[in-house]
């Protein structure tokens, strides 16, 4: 099937929006993707949610701007963002969305050969391989170029030994991009990008618990193990330039604007009353919770703007900034959620809480690592700094 150019836009639209409106679940309506995305059990045990994946792997429309042999669509990334708006509008989500999607198939499209394209994209397109993200290490956080997991030439294959940490979802993961040291004389000259098959002999992924009750972050053990040749992506000690490039795929992943966030103001009328004037009961909340939607409103504004100047170029330096801003925005919000319901959300478990309170406050808890995953606010600040405004290191 030959790529072509889509047709007009609003025309495209209403193509988009009766397809989504006949093909897409109804028990799924405002269900988080990511409840499905981030668990393999729930997404296997799950029927709506098998054949909402299975409708839009087979339209291509999970990785819409994906070439029609990877997977994809061929369509344009403005008919992308059309797909995406009008799936926000049903409260649907896009079930093929992954770290595959998000930072590896954009990575691949780039930098893979023909073999790996072949070999990883339709998969990742469909979602039937799941990928983690083999970066950190206990002593390699924000300074990651320090990384020492050792990758040493055996002639025929590759021997892969260390450790990484925060390896998000590697416990359910079929597959994981990993850095690798194999040149310890250079710092950021000697590391290497590599494919690893996740059920290879000598890998074992171990849950960390965490404050907010999940357990989606894993330390991974790599013991000795055989990775072949061909998953070496791009050259030897290439692999600094390779994670750049990810970095920036996932840290633009991360700014998206998420158009179907639910307003606040209806659920403080509901926990604190209104006033004579029927506003919010609480002059400063109510300032807050404006404050709050003016700064999405404004982030949107942008997100647009940078989009329109950029085209099809792909991620620039700007998402850094993009990425602290709206790492803020969420934050701020899960504080102003968890102070409109007062003590109870500050819920955790039993029957006086509702389902909603206890998700607010494990959301709440969470969305203190948006400020540090996917780069932490300091080094997107950094980034911003030289890339963007041009300041000296």
């Amino acid at each position: 099937m030959a790529e072509m150019e889509p047709i007009d836009r609003e025309e495209f639209r209403q193509e988009a929006r009766a397809w989504l409106k006949a093909n897409f679940p109804p028990a799924l309506t405002n269900v988080p993707g990511l409840l499905f995305q981030g668990d393999a059990h729930a997404a296997a045990a799950n029927a709506d949610y098998q054949l909402w994946r299975q409708r839009m792997t087979d339209k291509g429309w999970g990785v819409p701007t994906w070439a029609p042999r990877y997977g994809g669509a061929g369509l344009t990334e403005a008919h992308g963002k059309i797909i995406g708006e009008e799936l926000a509008a049903i409260g649907g989500f896009n079930p093929i969305r992954s770290y595959g999607t998000m930072m590896l198939g954009p990575t691949l499209l780039e930098y893979g050969d023909e073999a790996q394209k072949r070999e990883h994209l339709p998969f990742i397109a469909s979602h039937e391989r799941r990928w983690c993200q083999g970066f950190s290490e206990p002593g390699a956080g924000s300074d990651l170029a320090a990384l020492q997991t050792k990758c040493i030439d055996m002639g025929d294959h590759w021997l892969v030994s260390g450790q990484k940490i925060w390896t998000s979802g590697a416990d359910q993961a079929d597959w994981c991009f990993v850095l690798v040291r194999t040149d310890t004389e250079r710092k950021q000259g000697g590391i290497s990008f590599l494919l690893v098959d996740m059920q290879s002999e000598g890998i074992e992924a171990r849950p960390i618990v965490l404050i907010s009750g999940s357990t989606h972050f894993c330390e991974v053990f790599f013991n000795d193990v055989k990775v072949p040749k061909g998953n070496l992506v791009g050259e030897v000690n290439q692999g600094w330039t390779i994670a750049k490039r990810l970095l920036q795929f996932e840290r633009n992943s991360l700014s998206e604007v998420k158009a179907d966030i639910t307003p606040l103001a209806p659920l403080a009328h509901d926990y604190l009353g209104t006033d004579a004037l029927g506003r919010i009961d609480s002059p400063d909340l109510r300032a807050r919770l404006v404050r709050n939607a003016m700064r999405h409103e404004a982030y949107m504004a942008t997100v647009r703007r940078l989009a329109a100047e950029a085209k099809n170029g792909g991620p620039s330096h700007g998402v850094s900034a993009l990425k602290n801003l709206w790492s803020g925005i969420i934050q701020e919000r899960a504080e102003l959620l968890v102070e409109i319901m007062g003590a109870d959300g500050l819920g955790w478990a039993g029957d006086p809480y509702s389902a909603a309170e206890k998700e607010a406050t494990r959301a709440w808890l969470h969305s203190k690592a948006f400020s540090i995953y996917g780069g932490s606010y300091e080094v997107q600040n950094n980034i911003t700094a030289k890339r963007t405004l041009g300041l000296p290191g």
